[in-house]
């Protein structure tokens, strides 16, 4: 009789982690229908920065592909570079902000609620 242990190695692959730089630019190029150039262009005026290989090739993962995805709409919308790229900052920025200010009102909210503990406890 042969046992065999199931182990969850599926949850581990890399194609499972959005953040994993598993695409070249050829294939980034053609699931957008984007020219490489642009791709290139985009890293050069550091709108979307891919990682890179050990052989120094650019490698993009889900989530760098999703935001060429979006900086592909703000081109044709007619947006420059320089523009998307600041557009991308304050976005980011803002997304930042937003996560403080949850977590200021998460910890004023947990102040609040052990004061009135202690409110009560003393009455």
């Amino acid at each position: 009789m042969i046992t065999y242990i199931v182990v969850n190695a599926m949850s581990s692959l890399p194609f499972d982690d959005e953040h994993a730089p598993l695409f070249t630019v050829g294939q980034v190029a053609e699931m957008l229908e984007v020219q490489q150039a642009f791709l290139r262009r985009l890293d050069e005026f550091e709108v979307v920065r891919p990682s890179r290989s050990a052989g120094g090739q650019r490698r993009y993962s889900r989530v760098e592909i999703t935001r060429v995805q979006y900086v592909v709409e703000l081109v044709d919308a007619g947006m420059t570079l320089a523009a998307i790229r600041r557009i991308l900052d304050l976005e980011q920025r803002l997304a930042r902000l937003a996560a403080e200010r949850d977590a200021l009102r998460a910890a004023l909210a947990e102040r609040d609620e052990i004061i009135a503990r202690l409110s009560t406890r003393r009455r």
